[in-house]
């Protein structure tokens, strides 16, 4: 198993209510031994003014996914913070709910690399990221 921490995943969407995740409605939904996955409306809080999902909106999802990822490889003290992320917007969405998977592609001592796949409702791919973290400890 990938995890080094565990999570509950309604306690942990309870807590995130009053951060980004849950002005945006983002939700986690799926844990595995090594992916991720949650969701997040198109609706009003998630579309451009033109009525699709925001290209900002599915990196946060992206990056969200990928930041908790990274924690829960670590231990103790220990905290992960974003270096890069990137992001193909590979089609548009204008309703109902994406749905983010996230899979490792490094996990090292100092650094990781995530692959976060985001689904449109019929699961299509509509984005595909890419997320490079650090792993801090306090004192550095």
């Amino acid at each position: 198993m990938l995890w080094k921490r565990d999570i509950d995943l309604v306690q942990f969407n309870q807590q995130s209510m009053g951060c980004m995740l849950g002005h945006l409605g983002i939700r986690l939904t799926h844990i595995t031994d090594d992916t991720l996955e949650g969701i997040m409306p198109v609706d009003n809080r998630t579309q451009q003014p033109f009525g699709l999902l925001h290209g900002g909106a599915s990196v946060t999802l992206a990056e969200s996914l990928g930041s908790i990822a990274g924690y829960l490889c670590t231990e103790g003290v220990q905290q992960v913070v974003g270096v890069e992320i990137n992001a193909n917007h590979l089609r548009a969405v204008s309703e109902g709910e994406v749905r983010g998977v996230c899979r490792a592609l490094h996990v090292g001592r100092r650094h990781q690399v995530w692959q976060i796949d985001i689904f449109d409702p019929v699961g299509r791919l509509c984005c595909s990221s890419r997320l490079t973290t650090a792993v801090l400890t306090p004192d550095e």
